[in-house]
């Protein structure tokens, strides 16, 4: 009985100690899935905007990791949408094999869905994310637009060299800097209430630039209900240092007496446009005898004299009236010091029935001006983009009519290349404050997330 009961004792004391010999090796160990920790995943961006048949859409950067893991072991996919007919899980893309990876999705409609993002590590453990997703419906000229996201009101547009854009909207004061090649948010911004004293919005709609200055002016009009805003009645200077990427600005100086002074000379000259009726109290800014500035701009050869472009009035103020341009042949020293605007004489325009809603210029003076409607209008409405030489007197000449079919209206140009040049392209911005984008009825200024909010940014041929 002794002899049983040893045997036994001395065969698990063996097992034993092979087991643990054979684990000493690295020989013969259990599986040790309990040893991976679960996996993270964040989302760069957890709102993301595209469009139907867009060829350069936002992305979002995920980045995945696992404890006890290599990151190029774990994989990322989408796992779940709750409207595939607007983008299903075969159309998310993920690219990379590391900790950082690039996701894109390609829309098939217009609409929301909430896509589950997967991240599949070792042991079977996995996590996830949701990206709330909407698409925009497909526009004409779609492998030469970009979306500028963050703001759907976009204005007026600087290039700053080094394939960027500083843009101003209507609906803030904040100067936003994109990436004219790319769709996505932008890489820097900033808000200018608090330097210019402002705490409303200045309704900005020109920008010019001189050298590292560039100029900016609100649109001097009533708000739209025809109520006096003074902070609308601003114009102010920032100055650029650096390039592309790395562009700064600085707030510089300001004037809020500009629309006074070009009333008081339009008074002094017989009322010729009517801008006390057109800025008087309940007086709305869009009429075609109103009064509201969307373009600005230097005469040719001049640092100090600068073009205001009126959307509003027409003149004479009915159908086929000419669109006006004021120069104020002191400028830099209104914007920039707060000196009182000396007017200079009036530039009549004949765009075919349409006003100035932005004009730029190269440093040869060759000019493009963006013509639209005075009106409160829809895209709907014509479009056509001008060149002209900058001389009064001059005949502008129609380049193209612009299309009206896709949302948003054409609202600013980036830059003007040589127009003497066969094939020569220039960007155009649309500002989409009003339009519907995801089919929902929410106009896009007023969606909830900033990241759904976008303008449009388009190459045209401008000669050729």
């Amino acid at each position: 009985m002794l002899h049983q009961l040893v045997l036994p004792h001395r065969r698990t004391v063996a097992a034993a100690g092979g087991a643990l010999a054979l684990a000493a090796l690295g020989l013969g160990a259990p599986a040790h899935a309990a040893s991976y920790g679960t996996p993270t995943i964040t989302l760069s961006a957890g709102y993301l905007s595209g469009a139907v048949g867009a060829t350069a859409d936002p992305v979002v950067t995920v980045t995945v990791g696992q404890s006890g893991a290599d990151a190029s072991a774990l994989g990322v996919a989408a796992s779940a949408s709750s409207k595939s007919s607007v983008a299903a899980t075969g159309d998310v893309t993920v690219t990379g094999t590391g900790a950082t990876r690039q996701l894109r999705v390609a829309a098939h409609a217009r609409g929301y869905t909430d896509l589950t993002i997967k991240v599949t590590g070792l042991g079977g453990k996995t996590a996830t994310k949701s990206l709330h997703y909407a698409a925009s419906a497909a526009v004409q000229n779609a492998a030469d637009t970009r979306y500028l996201t963050g703001s759907s009101d976009i204005s007026a547009a600087v290039d700053v060299g080094g394939g960027y854009v500083v843009v101003a909207d209507d609906e803030s004061n904040t100067l936003r800097l994109h990436d004219r090649s790319s769709s996505g948010g932008a890489v820097r911004t900033w808000d200018v209430s608090s330097k210019l004293g402002v705490s409303k919005e200045i309704d900005i709609e020109g920008a010019a630039r001189v050298g590292n200055t560039i100029y900016w002016t609100g649109s001097l009009g009533n708000s739209k209900d025809g109520a006096y805003k003074s902070d609308r009645n601003t114009v102010f200077t920032t100055t650029v240092s650096g390039s592309g990427a790395a562009t700064q600005l600085t707030v510089g100086g300001k004037y809020k007496k500009l629309r006074d002074d070009l009333v008081a000379w339009d008074k002094a000259n017989g009322n010729r446009y009517g801008f006390a009726a057109g800025t008087a109290d309940g007086e709305a800014p869009k009429q075609i005898d109103g009064f509201n500035i969307e373009g600005l701009e230097f005469a040719p050869g001049s640092t100090t004299t600068a073009y205001l472009g009126f959307r509003a009035p027409l003149v004479p103020p009915k159908g086929g009236g000419k669109a006006l341009l004021v120069p104020v042949t002191n400028f830099d020293k209104v914007a920039g010091s707060g000196t009182k605007a000396t007017i200079g004489t009036p530039v009549e325009l004949d765009l075919g029935g349409l006003s100035i809603r932005d004009i730029r210029k190269n440093s040869a003076d060759q000019y493009l001006i963006v013509a639209g409607s005075w009106a409160a209008d829809d895209n709907s409405d014509p479009y056509a983009l001008y060149s002209w030489d900058g001389i009064a007197g001059h005949a502008p000449q129609k380049r193209l009519d612009l299309p009206t079919t896709d949302p948003g209206g054409w609202e600013a140009v980036v830059d003007v290349p040589d127009l003497n040049t066969p094939g020569a392209r220039a960007q155009l911005i649309t500002d989409a404050g009003s339009a519907d984008l995801y089919g929902d009825g929410t106009e896009a200024k007023d969606l909830d997330h900033d990241e759904w909010k976008k303008s449009r940014a388009t190459w045209f041929t401008v000669n050729g």
